[in-house]
């Protein structure tokens, strides 16, 4: 239960309603949200250097070079021999990645007590992830080094065009093809609490003919919910945490926020402003790449950018990329999050539901950030931001707000 306070003469304040909430998180349960998250920003880092180490050793050593001349044995068609590159750089690339794979997803998540796996079960799911890999980053890296042959100087733009297909045919796919291989969805019980969410549906317009419940419980205690699919698979699915470890006005509060993405056309903004960040990032490697592979080629056996064996080469530019385009990226993600957060807030009118889910997600994100901080590191809005708006909301939408005063220990409930 929670308890409510009505304010003073001078009404509902604002911040003291956030207060209110923030103030719950302290001691040993803030100092490790923080120290998980703010270790996170230390991983973009190291893990871009780690990607870029492995591929400049797979240039240094000529294993780029090798798994070309393999491909060249076996087959005279150039699309082979890329995608016999690319095939076998899919699985080496990896396996030099492996250690810090597992220091990052697994043992770090253990140390935090964030996850439910053993490592057997977190590694058979990760070789599932690796053979999805091993299907699709082929066919793609056949289809980008066939455009630089044919297109050698505009190959960049129409590679951005091929990225858009596969990722829109993945969207498309995932929730029916890839998706069960991790979980089981099973569409969600009849009952007040679904009649509840499709009212909120009913009313903005959004199918719900199926909201999904899936058993993300086996890999970790994280609270969550998505919309996913494009056209005749898109579906709101949310996991098994979420309805077991929070009260109905927060769920109402999540798939508020869900169906906001969906409304709000998030998929199709998202989509295309990463497609112009990749396309300008392809469009820098175009100028980049042959550059170095004309001063470095000899030494790698790296004939040009056409050789497949320059696909480290390409991956490594790409990389460091993405490293610089992070705040970008961050705040292209937090801006959807933000304007779904305030459709949610709209369509479920649960302030303080919101709140106190805002509050759950401090178990690994860290819930008062600086505003530079937020700015460079957050994808979502944190959570004194979303509790913030949250308050806000409810002084100017509900008839005499009261200040919650969340009853102590609640975000240890189960």
């Amino acid at each position: 239960m929670l308890d409510l306070l009505a304010t003073a003469a001078g009404g509902f304040d604002v911040e003291t309603a956030t207060r209110a909430y923030l103030d719950t998180l302290q001691g040993p349960a803030r100092a490790q949200s923080d120290a998980y998250f703010e270790g996170g920003y230390w991983l973009i880092l190291w893990g871009a250097l780690a990607s870029i180490l492995a591929d400049w050793l797979l240039l240094r050593f000529r294993l780029a070079a090798a798994f070309r001349n393999i491909g060249e044995r076996v087959s005279k068609r150039r699309w082979a021999v890329t995608g016999i590159t690319a095939l076998l750089y899919s699985i080496v690339a990896p396996i030099l990645l492996l250690p810090w794979t597992i220091y990052t997803e697994f043992f770090r998540e253990q140390q935090y007590s964030l996850m439910s796996q053993n490592f057997s079960t977190w590694a058979g799911e990760q070789l599932v992830g690796l053979a999805i890999e091993l299907i699709i980053a082929p066919l793609l890296i056949i289809a980008i080094y066939a455009l630089i042959r044919r297109a050698p100087k505009s190959w960049w733009l129409w590679a951005t065009g091929v990225i858009g297909v596969f990722m829109l045919v993945g969207m498309v796919l995932a929730p029916v093809f890839v998706s069960p291989l991790f979980n089981t969805y099973e569409e969600m019980e009849q009952g007040p609490l679904r009649d509840r969410i499709e009212a909120v549906a009913a009313k903005y317009d959004i199918p719900a003919e199926h909201i999904y419940v899936f058993d993300q419980s086996k890999q970790h205690k994280r609270i969550s919910a998505n919309v996913s699919g494009l056209g005749p698979t898109i579906r709101i699915s949310l996991n098994d945490n979420l309805l077991e470890r929070t009260s109905e006005e927060e769920i109402l509060a999540v798939m508020g926020h869900e169906m906001g993405h969906y409304k709000l056309d998030h998929v199709w903004w998202i989509v295309g402003i990463y497609l112009a960040i990749f396309g300008t990032g392809l469009f820098t490697i175009s100028r980049v790449a042959p550059r170095l592979i004309a001063r470095h080629g000899q030494k790698w056996d790296v004939r040009d950018i056409t050789d497949p064996a320059s696909l480290p080469v390409l991956t490594i530019l790409f990389s460091a990329w993405m490293l610089v385009m992070t705040p970008a990226t961050n705040s292209l993600v937090r801006w959807a999050e933000s304007e779904a957060d305030a459709f949610g807030l709209d369509a479920a009118q649960e302030p303080d539901g919101f709140a106190k889910v805002a509050m759950r997600l401090s178990e690994y994100r860290k819930i008062e950030p600086g505003l530079v901080e937020e700015m460079l590191f957050f994808d979502h809005p944190s959570g004194a931001t979303r509790v913030r708006m949250a308050m806000q909301w409810k002084a100017d939408n509900v008839t005499d707000p009261q200040v919650v005063i969340p009853e102590e220990g609640y975000l240890d409930a189960e």
